[in-house]
Parts: C-alpha cells; structure tokens; sequence
C-alpha cells in the first residue's frame, strides 16, 4: 500500500511513518520542513534499513501543491491511503494573538487538508478501495475558550470527514477521523500537558500505541477513533451537558493551565 503522510517530520507524523514501514508500505512522507524529512529518511534508513519518498511541501501553497503533484506522477506513485497530519495551533486568548497566526491556523488546518485530500483523491485509482485518515482532536468535541479558532478548525475537520465519509462509500473510500487528547510530541506541548495536571496527564495518549490503533480502524472502515477510555467517556458524558456550562467549565481549566506557562 501506498501511504502518504503530511506534516511527517513532527512528531505524530513521525510516529505514522515508523508504523507504516513496519507493516512494509511504501511511504511517501511531505511536510514544509526540509531539513526534518531529512531527519527522518536517515532515522528510517538506520532503524529499518528500508527506503521512503521525501517531497518537501508547503500545503497551503498552491505552487507548492502543483510541484508536488508533479513529483507523484513522475514517481508513478499512486497514493492508496492519505494521513493527513499536519496541523497547527497556537495557545493563548483570541484577542491575544496576532490575526496572522490565527489565519495561518486555518490556512493549514482546513484549506491545506481539502486542497491535499482534493487532489490526491483526483489521482486515485478508483479501481481499489481508498483510505483517509483525518487529524482531527479531543477538542473537536466542543467549543473551548482560549482554543477557539484551534478547536473550530478540528470541527470542521470532523464534520467534513463524516461527511465525506458518507458521500464516498460508493466509492470504496473510506475516511476516519482521528481524535486525540495530548500528545507529548515536542518540549513546548510537554510543558503544556504537565500544566494540566491530572487532566492533561488522564488525556495524553500513547503515540506508538494510538497510531497503530488508527491505522487498524481506518483498515476496518471506521469513522472516527478517540483514543483511550478516560477520553471516551468525557466525550460521551459532555453530550448531555449545555454548552454554556461546557465552556465555562472548559474555560476555567484553560486559563488555569496556560496561566502557568503564558501570558493572559
């Protein structure tokens, strides 16, 4: 199976190109990063002795896109399966953070997914079942002050996976939605977990163990996964509540956590 993976040098990205290898898919890893996918051939090649395809690509970038496009043909790569990964979030209050940083989010989040899931379902082989996995988050499951632009990007993100879901199944394609808690993929989100307490510790997932799950559930035809139990029940449980008293309850846990580690 063919496999690309966006946003492959952070660290879930990372994580889904180990796991593809193991399972002996061809991978072909993007990201803006360069110097990452850099990193991450050579850590493939010494862990695994095997080879991946690297294309650096900045996905909100039209330009970008088209040379991508353009290396896919010339590899005569057919993508059997699209995780897309990357994504993007800055903390802190809406007013608090620069208009470009929120425009940057969405430009990442929603319009570089639909124009990479657009082009490469355009491609397909439509004679073979298709699969897509969407990097969607816990956060997708209700409004979140101090997270608001984030949060409403992985809505949407959700949204349009079931949905897409629905209106491609005649198609044999087959898109699940990916909703994580914390992931402990770099310092600076390490820092924000502990600042959460209990609850950033009861809802970080265990990346190796949660990619591996994904993958399994897309095979099955799946529509979303929420990775652990504790994350199950919260989403579960929240459905009975009023938003109103979800974000004020959401909104203290927020401010007490980024206070420690931002400025409010």
């Amino acid at each position: 199976m063919n496999v690309l993976i966006t946003g492959a040098s952070g660290g879930l990205g990372r994580a889904f190109v180990n796991e593809c290898v193991k399972r002996e898919d061809t991978v072909i890893a993007t990201d803006i990063n360069q110097h990452g996918l850099v990193g991450i051939q050579q850590g493939v090649e010494h862990r695994f002795g095997k080879q991946i395809y690297t294309y650096p690509c900045d996905i909100t970038s039209p330009a970008s896109m088209n040379s991508f496009m353009n290396y896919l043909l010339e590899k005569s790569l057919k993508v059997d399966m699209l995780l897309n990964v990357a994504g993007l979030d800055y903390e802190g209050s809406f007013m608090k953070r620069d208009f470009c940083e929120t425009n940057n989010i969405i430009q990442l989040n929603i319009l570089g997914t639909l124009r990479m899931t657009y082009e490469i379902l355009s491609t397909r082989d439509k004679t073979k079942p298709f699969y897509i996995i969407n990097v969607s988050s816990l956060a997708a499951e209700q409004p979140i002050p101090l997270k608001a632009t984030y949060a409403a990007s992985k809505r949407f993100l959700l949204d349009f996976s079931y949905a897409l879901a629905e209106e491609m199944k005649r198609e044999k394609v087959h898109v699940l939605a990916l909703c994580p808690g914390g992931l402990a993929t770099k310092d600076s989100v390490i820092k924000a977990i502990k600042a959460q307490g209990f609850f950033g510790k009861i809802t970080t997932c265990h990346m190796e163990t949660m990619v591996h799950r994904t993958i399994n559930q897309a095979l099955k035809g799946k529509r979303k996964y929420i990775p652990g139990f504790f994350n199950k029940f919260t989403t579960f449980f929240g459905k009975f509540l009023p938003i109103p008293l979800i974000t004020k309850i959401l909104y203290k846990r927020w401010f007490f956590a980024q206070s420690t580690w931002l400025d409010q």
